[in-house]
């Protein structure tokens, strides 16, 4: 499967695959990867920031120039810091998230890789995704790239999705399970 052909759609999508093609053709992928997840893991920890990202109370000229002093304090490259300043013009930062992840699948794609959603009560280690991934790959037989999300109403315990599959072994789902389970006794 090409990039091409990976699934994208919406303002994420054609937003992320422009992007896509102007790293591809700069030979600058895994650096604009990189700096992407800097920018998500920053949007993630700071409240502030995901405000600033999602206020539609915040100008277009405000709402630029404090993104691009955040991008320049992140220190990622100009063709990032080009790209989300554009987004940022066009008063689309609040799909910034979807754009990073949408960047993401393509670059799985292009790297024939399949794309596993991962969903824990609480944040995994890099030792526990490594582990997670290298266990997906030997069942799956491929390489695989993990997108973790934290979801605390699971309780513990893990939800992973790799296309139309899924695993659930949190412990949300075994207690309504049990409590299916309960409702017929007695």
């Amino acid at each position: 499967m090409s990039a091409v052909n990976a699934k994208v759609s919406g303002i994420a999508g054609r937003y992320a695959t422009a992007l896509f093609e102007l790293a591809s053709d700069a030979k600058q992928l895994d650096a604009v990867a990189a700096d992407l997840a800097t920018i998500k893991t920053s949007m993630e920890e700071s409240a502030d920031l995901a405000r600033l990202i999602r206020s539609p109370l915040v100008s277009r000229d405000d709402q630029e120039r404090a993104i691009l002093a955040v991008l320049e304090m992140l220190g990622v490259s100009d063709l990032v810091r080009r790209f989300v300043g554009t987004v940022a013009q066009n008063r689309r930062l609040f799909a910034l998230g979807g754009m990073i992840d949408a960047f993401g699948r393509l670059l799985s794609a292009e790297r024939g890789e399949v794309v596993a959603s991962v969903k824990s009560a609480k944040k995994l280690t890099q030792k526990q995704l490594d582990a997670l991934s290298k266990e997906l790959k030997t069942a799956i037989g491929s390489d695989v790239a993990v997108e973790a999300e934290i979801d605390e109403s699971l309780i513990g315990g893990l939800v992973v999705k790799v296309g139309s599959r899924m695993i659930d072994s949190s412990i949300r789902t075994k207690l309504q399970n049990l409590k299916f389970a309960m409702k017929g006794v007695g």
